[in-house]
């Protein structure tokens, strides 16, 4: 029975650790195909409390990519990844559980909103540009996926070249070595050895008004676009300067690193991360959708709305993107996650076409006063952890009690029924309004402190109870009352 007893510990101590530190050290890229569906959830159970239903619908797509690599090439192009369509209010963990897939996998991952995109002929951004953002991940990427690859030689030809600056081209290798295991030792990273650094010119032009009409909002700032660019001057030469070695490695590293790079390669390895690997999330997308029950939503004079949707159908089952600068995209293996909170409409006001795109259905259900206190304690790095350690920075111990964050849980949920409901996201305003005076005097505020002086004390630890959390957070409960008088 002791043994037995002994596994079963065992086997729980296991289950707790992350499943995703086992292939650390493996030199596989695609690691996360390792991973079962039922692996990925519970990987996923370290940071996002509750929709089994989603975690478990994502995990399937995910698993389904390697299982897609499995198969002959001649069934490679019937198989289409089967694109999921999530359903539930603000706040429930949509985009988390899509953020944290991604990172799961290292997978060029994009969240756009549908709102910002207008019907192709009308001024704005078209549904192409997803395709464009989401190369731009992907070749930084690729970038950091090629650079693991040749860290090893980029160190090796670095070491090499402080060898000789320290000891000269012509030295006897028995110099050298003895340099090389002083180097190593790190017995010389104060010794100043002469580099030569180029350093770029940069300048900042002012477009003319009538070139930022077909801009971006977030390019344009107020009628004016700083554009910066880098000068090569032919004559440009590098500046020789001394410096310690410990600032002298990294530099020598990113120059012989940009030598081993190639360009060409990287787009290459981007366009078959995109094309393989890619996830698209499509937020809002309940926007865009008009309500067939509502006869004044039935015609309507935005470029947001079907249009929009008409766009997004050739790009979510398959298309040739022509991206200005990386070339031709295939879109048809990408996988596309869409989400919205339908208050004002349902699923089926999409269009038909639409939804036959959007196969996987899956309902995020709102949190309950339960689900708000496991958020508060079960993630690996939970709210109440969080600002323990950001108010440690100031020699500061809260201390939560059980009942203090039951009453949290309680509260905003609360807020969450009598005002509009946003979710999990109440619970950042109901703790930033608990420690609000804590964090503005960095230190108990003049309420609580003593006649004992706090000077000499390393940490100040203040005592979070349920009195404390409802004397600190009553007047938003109040205000919540008074709302429903104020026409």
């Amino acid at each position: 029975q002791q043994e037995q007893q002994q596994q079963e510990q065992q086997q729980q101590e296991q289950q707790q650790q992350p499943i995703i530190e086992e292939f650390e050290d493996d030199d596989d890229d695609n690691n996360f195909v390792k991973l079962t569906p039922k692996q990925i959830v519970r990987e996923l159970d370290r940071y996002v409390v509750g929709q089994n239903d989603a975690k478990k619908a994502t995990a399937i797509a995910l698993r389904n990519r390697w299982r897609f690599l499995q198969l002959p090439q001649e069934l490679r192009e019937e198989v289409i990844p089967k694109n999921i369509l999530m359903i539930g209010p603000t706040g429930v963990g949509k985009s988390e559980i899509a953020r944290r897939i991604a990172k799961l996998c290292d997978s060029p991952f994009v969240k756009v909103e549908a709102t910002k995109f207008t019907e192709l002929g009308f001024v704005g951004r078209d549904v192409d540009s997803i395709v464009v953002d989401l190369m731009e991940v992907g070749i930084q990427k690729a970038r950091q996926k090629i650079s693991r690859k040749i860290e090893k030689q980029v160190k090796k030809i670095t070491e090499d070249k402080l060898l000789d600056l320290l000891t000269g081209i012509e030295s006897r290798e028995s110099t050298r070595e003895r340099f090389r295991e002083m180097l190593k030792r790190g017995e010389l990273e104060q010794r100043n050895v002469e580099i030569e650094i180029t350093e770029k010119q940069s300048t900042r032009v002012t477009l003319p008004e009538d070139f930022l009409k077909g801009l971006n909002d977030k390019d344009s700032r107020e009628g004016e676009f700083l554009f910066s660019f880098e000068i090569a001057e032919p004559n440009q030469k590098a500046k020789k300067r001394k410096v310690p070695i410990s600032e002298a490695r990294p530099i020598l590293e990113e120059q012989e690193r940009i030598k081993l790079l190639d360009q060409d390669q990287i787009l290459i390895e981007a366009r078959n991360l995109v094309e393989n690997n890619g996830i698209v999330f499509i937020d809002e997308i309940d926007k865009i959708c008009i309500s067939h029950s509502d006869p004044n939503q039935r015609v309507s004079a935005d470029a947001s709305d079907e249009g929009v949707q008409r766009d997004l159908l050739p790009l979510i089952e398959g298309t040739i993107v022509q991206t200005p600068k990386h070339g031709n995209v295939d879109t048809s293996k990408i996988l596309f996650i869409a989400a919205g909170a339908f208050h004002s409409c349902k699923p089926t006001d999409l269009l038909a076409e639409l939804q036959g795109r959007l196969p996987i259905r899956v309902e995020l259900k709102p949190f309950t006063k339960h689900d708000f206190y496991r958020i508060l304690t079960e993630p690996e790095f939970n709210l109440i952890s969080q600002q323990v350690e950001l108010m440690r920075t100031e020699g500061i111990i809260l201390n939560f009690s059980d009942e203090a964050i039951h009453e949290i849980a309680r509260i905003s949920f609360e807020l969450n029924m009598n005002l509009q409901n946003i979710g999990a996201r109440r619970l950042h305003a109901v703790i930033e309004r608990l420690v609000e005076e804590i964090s503005y005097y960095c230190g108990p505020p003049p309420s609580m402190q003593t006649e004992k002086s706090l000077e000499d004390q390393k940490f100040i630890e203040i005592k979070i109870n349920a009195d404390f959390v409802r004397g600190r957070v009553t007047e938003l409960m109040k205000k919540v009352d008074l709302t429903k008088y104020i026409l």
